[in-house]
């Protein structure tokens, strides 16, 4: 970034952000065997076995916001480890259902409360996990999650033309994020 800037765009902090997460997530699960993704997946399906759902390979990409082949791998790879089991559906031979076993059960447990210390970390400057800070960053968090983003193609000139699913706006507005 440049002298001259105004300073760091939200898309720019948001990607930054992302990032430290994914970085030191991943090292603080690789002594348990997992990398950040995987566990999305089994901290998730932890949290789901606890409520007494057994998701599909899509419902848990739903979930997690992964693409469903992604999830399809990563699920493979666990499966490999003995940290779950896939299992076909019988009222759907398509779908696949997937469930923790004991040692991803226990797996997860360790991971989870890595990760809540790590995730204590990081919001201490909010005031903690519990404080009214983190919980209004959360509530911010989630209305940005649930915004639908449509790509725009790119044209001569630096502005940017909707797509065919997206719907024509105002031409001055342009995003800036990396």
């Amino acid at each position: 970034m440049s002298k001259g800037s105004p300073g760091p765009t939200p898309g720019f902090l948001v990607w930054r952000l992302a990032n430290k997460w994914r970085v030191a997530v991943d090292r603080a699960v690789a002594p348990l065997g997992l990398t950040h993704a995987q566990y999305s997946l089994v901290a998730s399906l932890h949290g789901m076995r606890r409520t007494g759902e057994r998701p599909s390979q899509r419902q848990l990409a739903d979930h997690t916001g992964m693409e469903a082949l992604y999830v399809s791998k990563l699920a493979r790879s666990l499966e490999s480890a003995g940290l779950i089991e896939r299992t076909r559906d019988p009222r759907d031979p398509r779908a696949v259902r997937l469930a923790l076993t004991e040692q991803g059960a226990a797996v997860a447990r360790q991971a989870v409360d890595v990760v809540q210390d790590l995730l204590q970390q990081l919001l201490e400057p909010l005031g903690g996990l519990d404080a009214a800070r983190t919980r209004a960053f959360t509530e911010e968090l989630t209305t940005l999650l649930d915004v639908p983003l449509v790509p725009t193609a790119p044209r001569p000139g630096g502005t940017t033309l909707p797509t065919a699913a997206e719907p024509t706006t105002d031409p001055h507005t342009q995003g800036e994020t990396p």
